[in-house]
């Protein structure tokens, strides 16, 4: 008996914070090896596929948060999975596809290579699954470096390394509350590794010494001057310290961002745009530590910082003192698993 596919798939893009992002040197593909704890948050976009009948182009509408930003078309991740599905299965449906985008664009919190990876997703069901999981790790892994986590995951947390295509998933931080402020600009991936690299090759190397261990151990190494001399070799934390950690009280995190120090100090130092973005940060990451945040830092490459509350109603309290005219701010917390996706024949 043929069977019978479904019509309608509707499914939600969850965001991601970077606990802990360390970056190893350049490889000769041209891309960083990493070493993190990627963790998926309830803030989420939503997607909705239908197929219209027979064979032809597909119609993307995208309902924005005001607040979110703007993807222009051309660099709209949707669009690129739905391509590269065609390509390779051949499915040709004609196809509908709503996105109600509440993830800030340009914020380090993934949404892109979400929507991506629940494209994939979506796609693949409504095709009627010709796609192993194995053969979606390996298109998305074609998308972005991002988009394996969110694919693969299935919600929760993980230790994600290479390029970000081999995910461990471990558990998810539970009890807490993630206070996001995105600042009222965005911050380009790209240009951030490149700001590293200029960071790297300018800094002298620095023994790995008893002073440095006892510095890496505190909360605000990053904003230490001597951060961004630093190199990958002495700021690397194992694999196996970071999770043990993660199982402890978020006040004990020795997690860090390896951007972060290229920023407030490095980037800071090249022009007045940059310097008064460190700035900007420095605020807003103070800001949530007095606020009570167990543990404060940068997501991904930038530029929204957030805060991990132990208590729900500092973290209202929070986010109802942060926001305003300038920041983005929103409470959120972090997903044991993501939703299934909803079809419908």
């Amino acid at each position: 008996m043929e069977k019978r596919l479904a019509g309608i798939c509707t499914i939600d893009a969850p965001c991601k914070i970077n606990l802990h992002l360390g970056i190893g040197k350049k490889r000769p593909d041209g891309f960083h090896e990493i070493s993190g704890i990627f963790a998926s948050l309830a803030l989420a976009d939503t997607l909705r596929f239908e197929c219209t009948g027979g064979e032809g182009e597909s119609v993307l509408s995208v309902n924005y948060d005001p607040a979110a930003g703007v993807i222009k078309p051309e660099n709209n991740l949707v669009l690129r999975a739905l391509s590269l599905f065609r390509e390779r299965t051949g499915f040709k449906n004609a196809l509908n596809i709503d996105l109600d985008k509440r993830i800030p664009v340009g914020a380090g919190l993934g949404g892109g290579s979400s929507d991506a990876a629940s494209t994939l997703l979506a796609l693949n069901l409504l095709a009627g699954e010709p796609l192993s999981g194995e053969e979606l790790k390996s298109l998305a892994a074609l998308l972005g470096s991002d988009v394996p986590f969110f694919l693969d995951n299935g919600g929760g947390a993980a230790f994600v390394s290479g390029r970000g295509e081999l995910v461990e998933p471990v558990k998810s931080p539970a009890g807490l509350w993630v206070v996001l402020v995105k600042p009222p600009f965005s911050s380009d991936t790209a240009s951030a590794y490149r700001l590293l690299d200029e960071a790297r090759e300018a800094a002298p190397e620095i023994p790995l010494t008893k002073d440095t261990k006892a510095q890496r151990k505190k909360q605000d190494l990053f904003i230490s001057p001597l951060a961004p001399c630093l190199r990958a070799s002495v700021r690397a934390l194992p694999k196996e310290a970071l999770l043990r950690a993660l199982e402890d009280e978020p006040g004990t995190w020795p997690f860090f961002n390896d951007f972060l120090p290229v920023f407030l100090d490095f980037a800071s130092s090249q022009n007045p745009q940059a310097r008064a973005n460190a700035g900007v940060y420095q605020s807003i990451l103070d800001e949530l530590r007095k606020a009570g945040a167990s543990f404060a830092g940068l997501s991904g490459s930038g530029s929204c910082c957030f805060g991990v509350f132990s208590n729900e109603k500092m973290a209202e309290k929070t986010k109802k003192e942060l926001s305003g005219a300038k920041n983005d701010v929103k409470l959120t917390f972090f997903l044991a698993r993501n939703a299934k996706p909803v079809l419908k024949w």
